[in-house]
This record gives C-alpha cells, structure tokens and sequence, in this order.
C-alpha cells in the first residue's frame, strides 16, 4: 500500500547529559550557552532556603555567575505563576533560564522564556508553534522521572479564567540542554515517584498507539516501557536504589523522546481537563485513566498492544491477538496497583457532574488528534465514568 504525502519531525535537546553526577557539569552548560545572569525557575519546595536551588545558585555563582531564584512554579503551573515569573526575569535583567525540578518548573520556565522574547500574554501560545521568535539560553535540570518536559517542545499551562491546561506545542521552546542525574532524584517520596513514573509508562504507550508513530519513537517508546515495568516498583520500594533510579531517568528521557515526537492521545487530553478543574497529580490522573482509555483504543491497533505486553514482561506464547492485547492492560492495572496508584477518579474527588465540560475540552486538547480511535463525547464521557 502507498504512503500518503507526509513529513515527521524529530525533535531534541541539543545537548543532553545522562547519569550521575551529570549536575556539576551545570556551570558549563550556563558559559558555553553565553550566560551570566541566570534567573532559576522551580518550585517552593527546591527552592526553599538551603534547598537544591540554594546548592545550584551556590555552583554558579562560585564561577562569576550571577543567580536569581523564582521559586514560585505552582504543581500545575498557571498563566498567573509564568507572568510572576516573567516580572522577575525582567526586573533582574537575566540573560538566561535554568529550570529545576520536574514538569511543572520546565514548563513554567518555557512559560516566562517565549514570553520574554516574543511578548504579549502566555495564552497567546496555545496551540502548536504559535511563537515566532527563539526564548532565551535555556537549561533544564530535571529532578524527577516521569514528565520529560526537560526535553520536549510541550509546556502545559493552567488557563485561570477557565480552568483549563493549555496545550502549547513549539519547537522553539525545547531546551537547548537536558541534565538528568538519578543523583537529584533519590530524594523523591514514593508516591511522587509512582506517579511521575506511571506519566512516563503514559507517555510511551500512548506514544507507540499514536497515529503519527514512525520506527524512531516505536524503538523509544518500546524500550521504555520495557525499563519502566523492570524498574518503577524498585525505585517506589527503595529511592536510595541508583541503579533504579538511573534506569528510569533513562526510561522517563525515551518515553520523552517518543511522544515529543509522536504526540500522545486521550489519556493525556482527559488528565489535563482533570489538573485543570480540581488541581490533581498529573502522573496520577495518568495512571488511572490510561488502561481505560486504551481497553477503548484496543480495536484500532490490536497488534501494537502485543508488543506492549511482551516489552512489559507478559508471556504470550500460544495467544490470540486479543488475548495477548489483552495481557497489555492486565500488566497496567497491575503495575499501578503494586506501586500504590489509587483505583478510581472518585478517591481524588472528581464529581460526575463534571464529566461532560472535562470531555467537551478533551476534545478540543491539541493530544485528541493522535488517538488511534476516533471518539465521540459520549465515548469520552464514558471512559471518564468508568474511571470514578
């Protein structure tokens, strides 16, 4: 059968360093990219007093390197955290960014970075590649393993007018330098490190189902999922595990890789509506609604579901199809619940009569466009209360 016209982009950090101790190498990154006022985006917890963000401005500024820390990324960053954020880049004068923590300091450093060079308000950017000029050097030193956002073009943003996560898309706002080090990532509570973990085993499935999938983010998005399911439950049971925590820094950067690429589907466009509404862990969101979205994608792509049960451990030598497709989501189920995932939405406090507007926005969320099976919103409206 012949291909229609299509091009797909790959997309990467320029630089990007792996393993541990790939932290110190930090001050380099910030002279190599040219810069000497660096303003640090994180969050109140890494940026409290004697903090990481403290040792960090420390390693600067012991090499001439002057720091400003903005430690007021939110866990789901706002539109209100990025313009904050943007008025101390400015007051300070810094000529660079440097993001520390997990998804929701990156994204809200790509927040305050596209408007810094480009103006206007950050609503401006949803969509996909709204912005016209490049965002500052800017350094993504990632603390945990799971939303990747250290190396994607994603910045997931919450719209406080509507309550909605905003979907920006942009090229322009991938990091020139991805550091991963496991050594920044033993700190991680269990649940925390469950959860940002299940947003990486998300990423890569829905990544390989994906429409725009191509052998590239296949070989990624496998891999990781392989590494996820041999690794998580030991990193949750032990955080002092490096080799754990090393092979899931790995595993969270090639899940990264794939949907960076591939983009996502309907797990990820009904989790945001739920961040957006009731302020809720994305990776948990994930974690719950994604067997229920792919037990209704399982018909659009049956075989790709084989090759996720045998990359999560599955025997299924003499199955059908089905049958072995069907080991795919047992596994999940399995992995969340070993891992201490709560079984439904209606532990987290989300009410039925919120499931219609959440499914209308998940339709419309940028992610919908790549789920291998076209769902109406009654479809969506179901999956959500099959989740409670």
């Amino acid at each position: 059968m012949a291909l229609g016209e299509q091009v797909y982009g790959y997309f990467i950090p320029t630089v990007n360093l792996m393993g541990v101790g790939a932290h110190k190498e930090i001050p380099n990154q910030v002279k190599t990219l040219g810069g000497s006022n660096v303003l640090i985006v994180t969050d109140a917890f890494l940026g409290r007093p004697g903090g990481m963000a403290d040792d960090i401005k420390a390693m600067l500024e012991a090499e001439g390197i002057k720091v400003t820390v903005f430690a007021g990324a939110e866990p789901n960053p706002t539109d209100i955290n990025v313009h904050d954020g943007l008025k101390i880049y400015q007051d300070c004068g810094a000529d660079m960014i440097l993001s520390l923590g997990g998804g929701s300091s990156h994204d809200c450093a790509k927040g305050i970075g596209m408007v810094a060079t480009n103006g206007g308000h950050i609503r401006d950017f949803e969509g996909i590649n709204k912005s016209t000029k490049p965002m500052p050097p800017f350094i993504a030193v990632n603390t945990t393993a799971g939303t990747a956002s250290e190396m994607t073009r994603f910045c997931i943003i919450t719209n406080t007018s509507n309550k909605v996560k905003m979907a920006i898309v942009d090229w322009r706002c991938t990091p020139n330098v991805a550091i991963n080090d496991p050594l920044l990532m033993v700190g991680m509570p269990p649940a925390l490190t469950a959860a940002t973990g299940m947003d990486a085993l998300t990423h890569a499935v829905e990544a390989y189902v994906s429409t725009i999938a191509t052998p590239v983010t296949d070989s990624a998005a496998l891999m990781a999922i392989k590494l996820i399911s041999q690794n998580l439950r030991q990193a949750v049971a032990n955080g002092q595990n490096m080799e754990a925590r090393d092979k899931m820094a790995y595993a969270e950067f090639l899940a990264g890789m794939a949907f960076n690429n591939a983009s996502l589907g309907y797990v990820h466009a009904m989790a945001h509506q739920l961040g957006g509404f009731y302020n809720l862990p994305h990776g948990v969101c994930n974690a719950i609604l994604l067997p229920h979205v792919e037990a209704f994608n399982l018909i659009a792509c049956p075989a790709r579901f084989v090759d996720i049960a045998v990359a999560m451990g599955e025997n299924v030598e003499g199955l059908s199809v089905r049958e072995a497709a069907d080991k795919a989501l047992a596994a999940i189920k399995k992995l969340s619940a070993d891992i201490g995932i709560p079984a439904g939405l209606t532990e987290l406090g989300v009410k039925e009569e919120d499931l219609k507007i959440m499914a209308e926005n998940a339709m419309k969320d940028a992610c919908s466009f790549t789920n291998p099976r076209v769902a109406t919103l009654e479809d969506v409206i179901g999956i959500f209360k099959a989740a409670l």
